[in-house]
């Protein structure tokens, strides 16, 4: 694998994260080599419950991307997950251009394009080991074995030595399909050749030893089929968790057990596994059409994302299903992590589960995310050979953490670099010759449909609206004289018990007559200026009487009488 001479004598290297450092989630990494720009990943972030503000996930601030797109020569995603493909169609309509993916991923992508009406962008599905011609640059890519098929880690060749970024993976050494194994000899001759830089992941370096074989669940789920023989299994399990979907349908077929894909989502998936070379012998599978409740010697496979997934199972145990109907002889499979943000779905179902006396199993306690514990992150290295090493994504603790592998194999600490989203890190002649703070980066958040404007207003309102309340004064008047011939109403939630405070109600009412009466005497009556004067009135008289500054909304209605 003989590095191409690159036409460039002082080649600038410029590496930057617009997300996931210091953070769970949000990934997206920028390689800049000259004027070409390499962005790997472009996932989103779920946001805390308790901050969320009715946010569904979190994107990246573009901002520099958008300003350079013309730059850009591709974008790499390597795998289908959501924490590095989420935001990508959010970047596609700013910035379009040429996409590599996994094989599995790239019908997900072109639907993502399709949905979103995103022109001027090709994908294209990446092999094993298949090297590219890409802004005027040399990519390798490599296979790594993870969560989902045919993802791969990458390889940027420069003057300076290859940018190495590993991907999410672990070592599997068993006799795994060519959709999961990796190839460590590519990663090797990399090494050999010279890298200058390897990007890891962080989110196992807290975990001793290789995260395999205990990222397995199908040991634990045979001696479930086993045991339950002539009971109903339901099976929960993460959509994008293909490696665990594969695992639970082998697990059955190994048992002779007949499986029902219940959602559609499910269906469609393991339609597309058929082009990658795994198909499922249709005998074993019952339409949803098809099942009966009499039938008992089943397992019934449920797949989602999220809270959505816990509720779906939730909705089983208390019977809200017309198609289902759980009784206490059936079993709950839980083969999906309990991650941050669905604790409180999870603990509602499993309470619910216990009230209807069924059994439910977590398969996945002490089952180990399929991401590099401190050993696999070693082999990584002593293949690779970086000059610096930077970790990635994670928590600030775990990328401390990766860093100190690296110490205890013998890198000196100026030669590994902890970067914040927005830092740059720039190398020259072989040498990190500047590592300053260079971009401002705000986050955007997503609420259902796009909005580029989450962050300021409208989560500023949700937030007075969770923790003061609302209150709304209502008044009629002549359209004409403007005399007040209705009201005033007031209304508030969310801010006082109007039993035990309707002086209140009585002093906001007349507050609001008497800023009419006033305007209009003076004839300085106008609707909205009138109903802001109105606001900041009743908000200062508010929050002398109830140390609180709720939401004021003040209608001012005009009739005209004759009509």
């Amino acid at each position: 694998m003989k590095e191409e001479k690159m036409p460039s004598l002082t080649e600038k290297i410029r590496i930057f994260a617009l997300g996931g450092l210091d953070e769970d989630g949000k990934n997206l990494f920028c390689v800049e080599v000259d004027q070409s720009i390499y962005v790997i990943e472009a996932g989103i972030k779920f946001p805390d419950n308790k901050e969320s503000l009715g946010i569904e996930f979190i994107i990246q601030d573009f901002t520099y991307l958008v300003e350079n797109k013309n730059r850009v020569a591709g974008i790499f995603i390597t795998h289908g997950h959501d924490d590095v493909m989420g935001a990508l169609p959010y970047l596609l309509k700013q910035v379009p251009c040429d996409v590599y993916t996994a094989p599995l991923a790239v019908k997900e992508v072109q639907k993502m394009i399709r949905q979103e009406h995103i022109t001027g962008v090709r994908v294209h599905g990446v092999k094993r080991n298949e090297k590219k011609r890409i802004g005027k640059r040399r990519v390798v890519f490599f296979p790594i074995t993870h969560a989902y098929p045919g993802t791969f880690g990458l390889a940027i060749g420069t003057e300076q030595g290859y940018i190495v970024y590993s991907g999410e993976f672990i070592e599997d050494y068993d006799d795994l399909e060519d959709a999961y194994r990796a190839d460590f000899t590519t990663i090797s001759e990399l090494g050999n050749e010279g890298v200058l830089v390897l990007l890891q992941e962080s989110k196992g370096a807290e975990r001793s030893g290789h995260t395999s074989p205990s990222h397995r669940i199908s040991p634990k789920l045979l001696q479930v089929l086993e045991t339950h023989e002539n009971k109903r299994v339901f099976v929960s399990v993460y959509t994008q968790s293909v490696y665990r979907i594969q695992e639970i349908i082998d697990c059955c077929v190994a048992n002779h057990r007949k499986m029902v894909f219940y959602t559609k989502e499910l269906r469609d998936l393991v339609d597309r596994l058929k082009e990658i070379g795994y198909e499922v012998d249709p005998s074993l599978v019952i339409d949803p059409a098809d099942f009966d409740n009499s039938m008992k010697d089943v397992v019934v496979i449920i797949s989602g994302q999220g809270k959505s997934l816990f509720k779906t199972i939730n909705n089983i145990a208390n019977n809200e299903l017309e198609s289902i109907v759980f009784d206490q002889d059936d079993v709950i499979v839980v083969a999906s992590p309990v991650v941050p943000g669905v604790e409180n779905e999870f603990k509602s179902m499993e309470n619910d589960m216990y009230k209807k006396e069924g059994e439910i199993i977590v398969l996945d306690k002490n089952v180990l995310s399929m991401h590099p514990s401190k050993e696999d992150l070693k082999m990584m290295i002593f293949l690779t050979k970086p000059k610096y090493y930077i970790p990635i994504k994670g928590e600030y603790r775990l990328l401390h953490m990766n860093s100190q592998i690296a110490v205890e194999m013998g890198y000196d600490p100026s030669r590994i670099i902890i970067l914040d989203n927005g830092q740059v890190a720039t190398f020259e002649n072989r040498k990190l010759v500047s590592c300053a703070m260079e971009l401002e980066l705000h986050e955007t958040m997503i609420d259902g449909k796009e909005n580029w404007d989450m962050a300021g207003v409208v989560l500023k309102d949700r937030e007075t609206l969770s923790t003061d309340g609302v209150m709304i004064l209502a008044i009629g008047i002549n359209a004409k004289t403007k005399k007040i011939i209705n009201g005033p109403d007031v209304q508030s939630r969310g801010l006082i018990y109007l039993r035990d405070a309707e002086y209140i109600t009585g002093d906001v009412a007349k507050i609001m007559e008497d800023t009419i009466n006033e305007a209009v005497e003076n004839k300085t009556y106008d609707n909205l200026e009138t109903r802001n004067l109105i606001r900041d009135k009743v908000s200062k008289y508010l929050y002398k009487q109830t140390a609180k500054r709720p939401m004021i909304l003040p209608v001012i209605l005009e009739i005209n009488l004759n009509k």
